[in-house]
């Protein structure tokens, strides 16, 4: 294995909670009766994208309860800018293994990619807050939502980051949470593991991945990962270290 291809929301961190909260947050403010409870958004998911998420919402909806596509923009750009101030304090930490499968896959010269449908500014955030560096220093590639036309599960993401590490599908591992991430990278010829988020869809179909309940290293094996640099509890001192 030659790469490590990364989904970020749910897979990094657990951030769809955050997305839903920023989302009802700026309903209220633009004084819209819509609310997305945890199984209303657990549903929604199934959509990539904050506008296409919203217009697949409101879809459910009457007429006099729907807006314009100018409205659905603004709301857009209002929710990230909410969701940036929700994660700026570093509340929000990675998911259980991640800086130590980052760290390792590194020292065994595997290059890291990010294959995500969130928008650069959105990623930024989360890395400063959550990471507490950019995301370049950490991967070698970084695709995001205003690199492809089409979102998942279009596997458009996963092909341009295979072009830009300049790999072919059997060289690279992705790393998702979700079925509309899974689906992306099934249809571009990748395996996945799928270490499914708290906050994602319930019994979903997985069933040609490795499914993990977290990256933490007692599970490594199970995706075929044996690094040989360093013992599982220097592992843990070393991303406490890092945080």
């Amino acid at each position: 294995m030659r790469a490590f291809v990364f989904d970020v929301d749910g897979t990094l961190a657990e951030t769809e909670d955050a997305h839903r909260r920023a989302f009802n947050a700026v309903f209220r403010d633009f004084g819209l009766d819509w609310h997305w409870d945890l199984e209303l958004n657990r549903e929604l998911l199934a959509v990539s994208g904050a506008i296409e998420r919203m217009s697949a919402f409101q879809q459910r909806l009457p007429d006099a309860a729907r807006v314009d596509q100018s409205t659905l923009e603004a709301m857009q750009r209002a929710k990230r800018d909410v969701y940036r101030e929700m994660i700026a304090d570093g509340s929000l930490a990675p998911r259980p293994g991640v800086l130590q499968l980052l760290g390792e896959a590194r020292a065994e010269g595997i290059a890291l990619a990010i294959a995500t449908a969130s928008g650069r500014e959105s990623l930024a955030a989360l890395f400063a807050g959550t990471f507490r560096q950019p995301v370049e220093t950490l991967f070698d590639v970084v695709v995001t939502a205003e690199d492809v036309r089409t979102k998942k599960p279009d596997p458009e993401v996963y092909l341009v980051a295979l072009d830009r590490l300049g790999l072919s599908a059997p060289e690279a591992l992705v790393f998702e949470d979700s079925p509309v991430g899974y689906r992306a990278a099934r249809a571009a010829g990748l395996s996945v593991v799928v270490t499914p988020s708290e906050f994602g869809p319930h019994d979903a179909d997985f069933s040609e991945a490795t499914v993990v309940p977290s990256l933490a290293p007692e599970n490594w094996p199970r995706f075929g990962f044996h690094p040989r640099t360093a013992a599982p509890e220097a592992l843990r001192s070393e991303s406490l270290d890092q945080k």
